[in-house]
């Protein structure tokens, strides 16, 4: 009964209750009214609606054991950290050694000076305890409650009417979607005469650079025309003045050997220099083929050396590959 009292004379109301009043229009500007703010027309903006439960409630963890392996990596980034910034520590700049006659002081630099003394205060306290008892069960922790509890009474249409509450949201919404798809119209439209320029540019390119291959074809063929031409009449002077070179060397070459031959047949003939038929078939036909048939039978005999060479090198290689193995084994 007395905690009942207790709870009375704790949770009281701080202000008296007041009808909530609605918006009228989409994220209405704060007016004043009798010097206080009024609040937006949502229950959840209502400090005097009590959200969750008044009591502390025991839940039980759903989140996921952590993995022993992912717990020693974690503790190894940390002893790294902790590692890293021991480095630091050691490597940063330090206050220099004081000159001779003089000492450093430790001066406090924090907002709240402390008293610094030799020997902390300490004591000992000792309990002894019963022996093989169970440990107790471990109580519930319910933190202790703080701030007030109020309530109030809210009757039906006092928060928000939905039809004049939703009207200003989809005016807002069918505003920015019909905006949305006239932006994009107005996009795909501009794309579209960007095309349409783009396509004109290429054709007019394209014709330009086709007119500009017919010059070019049409000058590479007359210069090339001029150079077969200036090669052909230069062949044709050419040809002129071998053949009247020729004309002149074979009217010297009968007037200076029209008694050359004769004489040279006959001069020949006189010392032996004409052979025998018989001979020269001898020369030019037996012993030809003679030696061709010799040289055909030396080599098939060297072939055969050189094949029988290769049998024996390659059997000699294995044989000693295969020894090598088995010595390992």
């Amino acid at each position: 009964m007395a905690q009942k009292e207790t709870q009375n004379s704790i949770y009281m109301f701080s202000s008296n209750p007041r009808a909530v009043l609605n918006r009228i229009k989409y994220r209405e500007p704060v007016v004043e009214q009798n010097k206080r703010h009024v609040r937006y027309g949502n229950i959840m903006y209502d400090r005097r609606v009590v959200r969750g439960n008044t009591y502390a409630q025991y839940i039980l963890s759903t989140t996921p054991q952590p993995d022993p392996s992912e717990q020693r990596r974690q503790q190894e980034a940390k002893r790294r950290a902790i590692e890293r910034k021991r480095a630091k520590e050691q490597l940063r700049l330090r206050t220099p050694e004081p000159v001779e006659g003089r000492k450093h002081t430790d001066v406090q630099t924090e907002l709240y000076l402390l008293e610094l003394i030799d020997k902390i205060e300490e004591s000992s306290v000792e309990c002894q305890t019963d022996a093989f008892l169970d440990r107790p069960a471990t109580p519930l922790f319910i933190p202790a409650k703080t701030g007030k509890d109020v309530a109030t009474q809210i009757e039906e249409g006092e928060l928000f009417d939905f039809d004049m509450e939703v009207r200003p949201i989809l005016e807002v919404l069918v505003g920015k979607t019909v905006e949305q798809a006239l932006l994009e119209v107005m996009e795909e439209e501009e794309l579209a005469r960007l095309r349409a320029q783009q396509r004109a540019f290429e054709e007019l390119r394209s014709a330009e650079v086709v007119e500009v291959q017919r010059l070019e074809e049409q000058e590479r063929r007359r210069r090339e025309e001029k150079e077969r031409r200036i090669k052909q009449q230069k062949e044709a002077l050419q040809k002129e003045k071998e053949a009247a070179e020729k004309v002149a060397a074979r009217t010297f070459a009968k007037g200076y050997l029209s008694d050359l031959l004769p004489r040279v047949y006959s001069m020949l003939r006189e010392k032996g220099y004409f052979y025998d038929p018989v001979e020269r078939d001898v020369e030019t036909g037996f012993l030809p083929w003679v030696m061709a048939a010799v040289n055909n039978s030396l080599g098939k005999r060297c072939v055969a050396r050189t094949v029988l060479n290769t049998l024996i090198m390659d059997i000699t290689e294995r044989r000693l590959e295969a020894f090598g193995q088995q010595d390992k084994k």
